[in-house]
Order: C-alpha cells, then structure tokens, then sequence
C-alpha cells in the first residue's frame, strides 16, 4: 500500500467516523438537559457533563468532516496555529474510530 493510498484509508474512515459521531452527539445533546426542574444538584452535575462531553464530540467530529473540505478547495492555512488543517493522522483517526464503533455497537445491542 503506497503513502495516497494510505492516506485515502485514513482520510475515508476518519470523515465515516466522524459522521457517525457527530450524528450521536447531536442525538445525545438534543436529549440532555442539566437545567430541567426537579434535578438534584448532584443530577444537574452529571447531566450538565454529558452534555459538554456530547458537545466537544460533536465539535471534534465536525471538525473531521470539515477538514478534507477545506483542504480539498485549497484552504490549508487558517490564522491561528491550534487551528491547522491537515490529513488525519493514524492516532486521530483511531480514538474517533473507537466512539464510532462504541456507538454503532450500542445501537446494535439496543435492537
């Protein structure tokens, strides 16, 4: 397997992953709601870090999806640093893989 080829693998799985993720996190946040009457403190913690947790997977899964686009139309530089685009590399695309498939096997065991 030569380097583009690799690199389609990874850029495929990754952008597969990261829809799938995102998708969840939208489903997810949507039902999440901390600030809901009735809640314990301690319940409007633990629903309030679901939701931020749902949130960042949602913004990082974006982000996969988000970045072969920009690439592709020739946008490869943004003005900060921590904002750079680039492929998807093997240890990014594996952690956003593994949500993917956590997810996908939740759906799957709930029928």
């Amino acid at each position: 397997m030569n380097a583009a080829s690799t690199a389609l693998l990874l850029t495929t799985l990754h952008v597969v992953a990261g829809l799938i993720v995102l998708a969840e996190a939208l489903n997810k946040m949507e039902r999440c709601d901390p600030l809901k009457r009735g809640l314990t403190p301690r319940q409007r913690v633990v629903d309030g870090l679901k939701a931020l947790a749902w949130l960042l997977l949602a913004l990082g899964a974006a982000g996969a999806l988000a970045a072969p686009v920009l690439l592709s139309m020739g946008i490869n530089t943004l003005p900060t640093h921590w904002l750079r685009l680039e492929q998807p590399t093997l240890d990014q695309v594996l952690v956003l893989l593994g949500f993917a498939v956590l997810i996908v096997r939740t759906r799957l065991k709930e029928g």
